[in-house]
């Protein structure tokens, strides 16, 4: 029963979402109210309270008690939402009952899907605006009553309902089926096999398709956990069974799915939230993202390259490769093609985002449906790919749906209690003028309020408690969010709560410790690119064309250099001088200019010739001992 209800309240979901995107929303509190409600109904069917415990009666009994407040909370909002929104109604005992329910289911769903760590969260935030009054120094302020509290956050649209929720409902919510889609109607398997023949027989074979698979799933799926979940089923027992140390397969898998995150085009779901509190364009947003993503992944896959030649980690096996022919078919790569060609035609023609992904939606099912019946796929098969597309969009939409209105509700707690603009201010009085201080007191602060929260509810606190800090001291606000969302991105694979390993150690079946730092050494770059976005703006696309490519220069110096570091391999043969030449290119790299940036090039060219040379050297030393060996024991047998 509960599996057939699941179904239907996502199916219904993910209908919504379609509809919506093709004909444009409904009015805005229409809209939210609708979508919420099928987002916690959904999440009650999925995350059922006493799951597989003695006491699920009592759990059901309440799951139906917050389903009856929660469509009674939604549908009020909907049916008086013209009035809400023109005459600011004052709170009544009954809305603030209804206020209550909404917040309890909203706070409940999210400890179960994803712990108690950011409904806490939320919770200080609504006490500390209603306690305000007691707390001394300068944190404090003069408190709200549960009434003003009432109004703010349900008789509005600047608390449940506000931005954060209306960019779900509408923009994130059609590209999560825009990308479910794609995955079931074969663009998964074809990511995968794309993966294994770029790069399956090169050093560390089986960690860089987990890099590149990931990339590829992270850039339609924005989730580094469900990323890790997805392709880790695949690559970490591949890397297992080709002999690599378990907490590095781990490692590999958590740094390659949180990559995805700041890859262009979803970013998390980020990239919608930052263009609508920034007032930026979405792809604006995507272009300057797209440089530091480009040396996040260089870094990892130099970082895996170097690590596997030092190890002598072995490359996927022939056998287990698939052909060009059989990944190139058309019918497997023209529906990606037009599907994404959909999608950039919509942006780039000026349609709203929403309406672009409808686009990559209908160019999808468009080329995969003329396919499947040319190849015979039986018509209820076909329809059943589609309908589980729509059932996965339904069920993705629960976690992102059930956070952003939690992380509505913290940042509207934040706006009226002010404690964002005092934060920050407290920063830079600490920081004083150094942008560097600064600097590494935010990312510090990012990298502990985003530990066991995923990425875009990270992004939405941090963006609203720590970005002001660096605009404060003049950093552009596009750079400043970049700097934050980095940050509370690489929480989740920052120990001690880095949920992306968990999971990934968990496939691994090895301890969670040694995978993290595994993680965090492959991933040392991006802990270092947001502070190259500070030093250089060009990489996020401000300056001309001369600029850019200077930045750019840099920036890929940097990123070998430092994953040369980070790697330990041998470039002279001296551990010492080749520790102090790395850090010599990297600082070059990290100072402005062409001169610096040419003799940074020169360097690290220099050494990694020296390397190579070394390796001749070891080469030709192995093949005369080999010689030598075989000689003796010829000699042996001449000579008894």
């Amino acid at each position: 029963m509960r599996e057939i209800v699941t179904k239907g309240l996502a199916l219904l979901l993910g209908g919504l979402i379609l509809y919506t995107s093709a004909t444009g929303p409904f009015e805005s509190l229409i809209q939210r109210s609708i979508f919420l409600t099928l987002v916690i109904l959904l999440g009650l069917a999925v995350y059922p309270l006493g799951d597989g415990k003695r006491w699920r009666p009592l759990g059901l009994v309440i799951d139906m008690l917050l389903a009856v407040g929660v469509v009674l909370a939604c549908s009020y909002v909907a049916m008086n939402h013209e009035q809400i929104l023109v005459e600011l109604p004052w709170a009544t005992p009954r809305d603030m009952l209804l206020t209550g329910v909404l917040l309890v289911a909203i706070l409940e769903l999210s400890r179960r899907a994803i712990g108690a760590i950011f409904p806490l969260l939320v919770v200080a935030g609504l006490a500390y605006a209603w306690l305000g009054a007691f707390i001394p120094g300068p944190l404090g302020h003069r408190g709200f009553d549960l009434y003003y509290m009432t109004e703010t956050l349900y008789l509005g649209d600047l608390g449940v309902w506000g931005m954060l929720v209306g960019v779900a409902a509408t923009t994130i919510a059609a590209f999560v089926l825009f990308g479910c889609l794609l995955l079931h109607t074969g663009g998964g398997t074809t990511f995968m096999d794309l993966a294994l023949r770029i790069s399956g027989r090169s050093p560390g074979g089986a960690a860089k398709v987990a890099t590149v698979a990931s990339g590829l799933f992270g850039m339609v799926s924005g989730s580094a956990v469900a990323n890790v979940a997805t392709t880790g089923n695949f690559t970490i027992p591949m890397m297992k069974r080709l002999n690599y140390p378990r907490p590095f397969a781990a490692g590999v898998e958590a740094v390659a799915s949180t990559g995805g995150q700041i890859a262009p085009p979803i970013l998390g779901a980020a990239a919608f939230i930052m263009a609508e509190i920034l007032g930026e364009s979405y792809l604006r947003i995507a272009l300057a993202a797209l440089l530091p993503a480009i040396l996040f992944y260089l870094g990892v896959f130099v970082t895996i390259h170097l690590v596997a030649k030092r190890r002598q980690l072995q490359v996927v096996p022939d056998d287990e490769l698939p052909s060009w022919s059989d990944v190139l078919r058309a019918e497997r790569i023209i529906p990606i093609l037009a599907a994404l060609g959909g999608l950039f035609y919509g942006v780039l023609s000026g349609r709203s985002i929403q309406m672009s992904a409808f686009y990559g939606i209908l160019m999808t099912v468009l080329t995969f449906v003329p396919f499947a019946l040319l190849s015979k796929m039986p018509l209820r098969e076909i329809l059943g790919k589609l309908i589980a597309g729509l059932v996965d969009a339904g069920k993705g939409m629960v976690i992102i749906g059930v956070l952003l209105a939690g992380a509505q509700i913290l940042v509207a707690m934040i706006g009226m209690t002010g404690i964002g603009v005092t934060l920050a201010s407290l920063i830079v009085t600490v920081g004083g003028e150094s942008l560097f201080l600064v600097a590494l007191i935010v990312g510090g602060v990012c990298l502990i309020l985003g530990m066991g929260i995923p990425t875009t509810a990270a992004y939405v606190l941090v963006a609203s408690v720590l970005a002001p800090a660096l605009t404060a001291i003049g950093v552009e606000p596009l750079i400043a969010h970049l700097f934050v969302f980095y940050f509370a991105t690489l929480s989740v694979i920052t120990p001690p709560v880095c949920i992306a390993v968990f999971v990934a150690s968990g496939i691994a079946d090895t301890n969670w410790l040694p995978a993290a730092v595994e993680s965090v050494r492959l991933a040392a770059a991006i802990y270092v690119i947001p502070f190259l976005l500070l030093i250089y703006p060009a990489l996020a696309g401000f300056g001309s064309v001369l600029d850019i490519a200077l930045a750019a220069s840099q920036g890929v110096v940097f990123v070998i250099a430092f994953a040369a570091l980070m790697s330990r391999v041998a470039m002279t043969g001296k551990r010492l001088i080749d520790a102090v030449a790395l850090i010599a290119v990297i600082g070059l790299a990290l100072t402005p200019g062409w001169l610096t940036t040419l003799a940074a090039l020169v360097l690290i060219v220099a050494l990694f010739s020296r390397r190579r040379a070394l390796l001749d050297n070891e080469a030709v030393d192995h093949s005369s001992l080999q010689a030598f060996h075989q000689t003796s024991h010829q000699t042996k047998e001449t000579h008894p």
